[in-house]
């Protein structure tokens, strides 16, 4: 089993590998090069690119965690992200695609507020930095976590006793690999990789939940579909309903997930990379086909997941490792080395992305625009490779806790870069009235809300505990900020 399972994974990162090589040979020249790919990106890599830089770890182990846990509800945040990932394609990526090279050909989003309010130019590139490097430490330690809690399931046996913690030793295997191809290939090497680990992702989505409910009573499966509510039944009648036990307050805070999408720099730098505007329309297309298929089947392996258990008797102490234990418990070893190399790719292919995009700031908006402004093409692309090393170990340390919930990370995060940038980017693509010091008002008071929501605790359990998720109060912060602002500051401007 362990040697099965070891070809499957070694081929995986042979793969990853190999493409960071190609990548590195082929695009990192120059910083733009290395930062957006020359603005280059077929429309289908940046389509997969954009939805593998999505969903994450929390697509395998959130997500079904939170529906074998809570039951068919929980489906709610995955409807609301996929309405707003929608919105997004239709409304910012054309827009952003265009207006990024018009004005100034900018590499990072905050290069193009900049450009877009040069009246506050500089406030908005180290203020839209900061939050891009502070908020992204915490979005790529949840990515870590969940290699952690990979390794420490699955892949402990593999490797024996090496004086660390089997979760912590999972972290590290996971950032070295891809600090490997980050770190050589650039922004080309994450896209491409980000294309295959997403064809990998929905081929095990859609792979598992089939295999668990026709697989057979020899393996413990279900034998048909119409066999899971017979089996829920025992936990109770409300499992399977979509609105059972959702309060208002609930139902809001699980749609406005999809609020966050706007404002998403490892997501929207998509945008900015692909081929051109005409290829936009085309990228949708295949974007939103892959996120469907992706969250019903990520909706499968939670539900099927907790009807298999229930019906073998089988004890999931983190439900957000349901994914794993079947992986184990029904595959060939070259098939569940494949599977956990999905769950690696989820994880991987965020990660890279995160780090990509933190390290353009920290290079682009910090060392260049404060320390080196004359420095070269070549002393860009190696400061930008030290970047991405150094917010790794910051997500690291973030990351050591092993208690930590993947879903939990990536909400912070995602909320916190919904509320301070997504008012922000819609209006500066669509509000030609908006102002520099309006913008920057709106990035700071939605970072502000959203951290202060969170310290105050009163995001806790939205779900189900009558929390508000932090999105709502912070993007509606920043929209009245910024329009609040710009009217005001606009109104002088014309006195």
């Amino acid at each position: 089993m362990q040697t099965g399972i070891l070809i499957s994974l070694a081929g995986y990162f042979l793969l990853m590998i190999a493409i960071g090589i190609y990548a590195w040979r082929k695009s990192t020249s120059d910083s733009a090069g290395y930062l957006l790919a020359g603005r280059n990106l077929h429309p289908a890599v940046a389509a997969l690119s954009a939805g593998a830089s999505d969903m994450s770890g929390w697509l395998l182990l959130g997500l079904p965690g939170a529906l074998y846990a809570a039951g068919l509800v929980e489906a709610w945040i995955g409807i609301g992200l996929f309405v707003g990932a929608l919105v997004n394609w239709w409304v910012v990526a054309p827009r952003l695609r265009k207006q990024t090279e018009e004005l100034g050909n900018a590499l990072t989003i905050p290069q193009f507020l900049a450009n877009r309010f040069p009246e506050r130019a500089t406030a908005l590139r180290l203020v839209a930095a900061i939050i891009i490097v502070a908020f992204f430490a915490v979005y790529t330690a949840a990515g870590m976590v969940g290699g952690g809690k990979l390794f420490e399931t699955s892949f402990a046996s593999l490797f024996g006793d090496v004086g660390i913690s089997d979760y912590m030793l999972g972290i590290w295997i996971t950032a070295g690999v891809v600090l490997a191809y980050t770190m050589v290939g650039g922004f080309l090497a994450v896209s491409l990789t980000d294309f295959v680990q997403g064809c990998i992702m929905v081929v095990a989505l859609v792979l598992m939940p089939a295999v668990v409910i026709w697989g057979g009573k020899d393996i413990g499966g279900l034998g048909e579909l119409s066999a899971i509510p017979d089996v829920l039944s025992q936990i109770g009648p409300a499992y399977l309903n979509l609105f059972t036990g959702l309060t208002f307050i609930g139902f809001l805070s699980a749609v406005t997930w999809g609020l966050g999408y706007f404002g998403q720099p490892h997501i929207i730098v998509r945008f900015m990379a692909i081929r051109s505007v005409a290829d936009v329309k085309i990228a949708r297309r295949i974007g939103m086909s892959w996120m469907g298929v992706a969250l019903l089947g990520a909706i499968g392996v939670g539900i099927a997941g907790r009807a298999y258990a229930e019906a073998n008797a089988l004890i999931v102490e983190d439900p957000e490792t349901i994914f794993i234990i079947l992986a184990n418990l029904l595959f060939h070893p070259l098939i569940t080395g494949f599977l956990l190399a999905a769950l690696l790719a989820a994880i991987m292919s965020t990660i890279s992305s995160q780090l990509l995009v933190a390290s353009s700031s920290l290079t682009e908006d910090f060392y260049r625009l404060l320390l080196r402004k004359d420095a070269s093409e070549r002393e860009t692309v190696n400061i930008g490779r030290l970047c991405v090393l150094l917010v790794a170990l910051m997500a690291i340390a973030i990351a050591s806790n092993p208690d930590s919930q993947v879903l939990g990370l990536v909400s912070n995060a995602w909320a916190g870069f919904g509320a301070a940038f997504g008012p922000l980017i819609i209006l500066s693509l669509t509000w030609d009235k908006m102002t520099g010091n309006g913008a920057l008002a709106g990035l700071i008071v939605g970072a502000a809300t959203v951290t202060a929501w969170i310290s105050l605790g009163w995001n806790a359990q939205f779900m189900g505990g009558g929390g508000v998720y932090e999105i709502i109060p912070g993007f509606i912060a920043a929209w009245i900020a910024i329009v609040a602002v710009s009217r005001l500051t606009k109104q002088r401007e014309i006195v």
